[in-house]
């Protein structure tokens, strides 16, 4: 192969190379598929409730991922929080909890200290 047919494949490796990468980018950009609704329409569909202990509940087995993803991001939160304040994180989940549920909209599902569910 020639030294200029070596730099133009070598040319168009490089461009191509470039526009995957502008693809697989912007792909990322794109908005979540149906199927990964917002926590906030979970729990209007019944689907996702919210716990005395602030983490929230999957109601619906299909939700599980979604709920799992959003009670590790939590206990991080309430595990930073805990050391901070110099308390457990089951006390930080509980003031948690309580600011949850009060800005959780009408009609959410709320599991009691019980074991029983509510609406709110």
């Amino acid at each position: 192969m020639m030294r200029s047919e070596r730099l133009i494949s070598r040319t168009a490796f490089i461009n191509s190379l470039a526009v995957f990468s502008v693809i697989a980018a912007l792909l990322f950009l794109l908005p979540m598929p149906a199927s990964a609704q917002s926590l906030n329409d979970l729990r209007a569909s019944g689907k996702v409730g919210e716990a005395f202990d602030g983490f929230a509940r999957a109601r619906d087995g299909s939700v599980q991922s979604v709920v799992s993803d959003v009670n590790a991001k939590r206990s991080a939160i309430y595990v930073q929080r805990a050391r901070e304040q110099g308390i457990s994180p089951a006390q930080v989940g509980e003031v948690y909890a309580s600011q949850i549920i009060t800005k959780s909209p009408a009609g959410t599902w709320i599991l009691m200290k019980s074991g029983t569910w509510k609406q709110k």
